[in-house]
């Protein structure tokens, strides 16, 4: 070998190395920018309704009054007791519609379906995943509404039964695909031990596999729960986005993302009603970051044991 082709082999190498420090940079920086963004976030609205939690706010009231009057020249009032049941009582009965939508319909993808069927069906739930949420909003504005109404023989179609449905099947296709990949990622050699102890197709996946996936089968099941409790226009569009203590399915509401995407564009900046709504969305980021946490330790309890 001579010194040309040495010296070229170095180069190689040396270029070889600093393309992969440089890649590991770009990676980490990747990973760092998610971490600032959210606390860019974080920072962000805390600045903007930090004056409303120390200077205005009765945490009292605010928590355990369903009066949200805030712009009320003579007596505003800022009870979000009624918006927070709204936000509940949609997001369990989207979760009531999708999880066993989304279970059922993995299993038969990832346990079932085989060759082109299996393609299609996670292509198209793919494109159900693609939707937006205002074209949800429409279906339930425009569809569900009088199907409801002609249904249940109720006088407003647009309520928690309305916009549960929409929300579960909005987060069913997202739950699919995380379900999905969690079952194919049970190694074949389980299954094949259970088949081979004379278990069923059924026992196997209830006795095997389901137990195997279920830390994915939980990750899938809290990102849908993120995915309806955070929705926006869907929502107001189909809750009928009245401020009320549900008592039944067929009650209208109003949620807490929907009261934010609603009012702060008709509020003056700085006001306590415009901090009101921050306020709303510190409480909104702080039972998102509760979720994830309880997520994340059920997660290590169940896999420690």
């Amino acid at each position: 070998m001579n010194k040309l082709s040495i010296q070229a082999d170095f180069d190689r190498r040396d270029f070889d190395w600093y393309l992969d420090k440089l890649m590991q940079v770009i990676v980490f920086l990747g990973g760092l920018s998610a971490i600032v963004f959210i606390l860019g976030i974080f920072i962000f609205i805390t600045k903007e309704g930090i004056a409303f939690i120390f200077d205005t706010m009765d945490p009292v009231e605010f928590f355990t009054s369903e009066y949200w009057y805030p712009a009320d020249e003579d007596d505003p009032e800022y009870g979000i007791l009624a918006l927070i049941a709204g936000t509940a009582s949609v997001t369990g009965l989207a979760m009531v519609v999708a999880i066993p939508f989304a279970l059922g319909a993995a299993i038969y993808i990832g346990e079932f379906a085989t060759g082109k069927t299996r393609e299609f069906l996670k292509i198209l739930v793919e494109l159900l995943a693609a939707i937006p949420s205002v074209v949800w909003g429409f279906i339930g504005l425009s569809i569900m509404n009088p199907l409801i109404i002609k249904l249940f023989d109720v006088s407003v179609g647009l309520n928690v039964l309305n916009a549960g449905i929409i929300l579960g099947l909005m987060a069913a296709p997202i739950m699919v695909s995380i379900a999905e990949d969690a079952l194919k990622a049970v190694p074949d050699r389980y299954r094949e031990a259970a088949e081979a102890m004379g278990a069923t197709r059924w026992q196997v996946i209830y006795k095997t596999v389901l137990p195997a996936a279920k830390n994915g089968l939980l990750g899938a099941v809290l990102l849908g729960i993120g995915r309806a409790f955070g929705e926006t226009m869907a929502v107001l569009m189909a809750t009928g986005h009245s401020i009320n203590l549900p008592t039944s399915i067929f009650d209208s509401v109003r949620a807490l993302t929907a009261t934010i995407a609603a009012e702060l564009g008709e509020t003056a900046v700085g006001s306590d009603h415009y901090n009101a709504l921050f306020t709303i969305g510190i409480f909104l980021f702080a039972i998102t970051f509760i979720i994830n946490l309880s997520a994340d330790l059920i997660v290590r309890g169940v896999r420690k044991g």
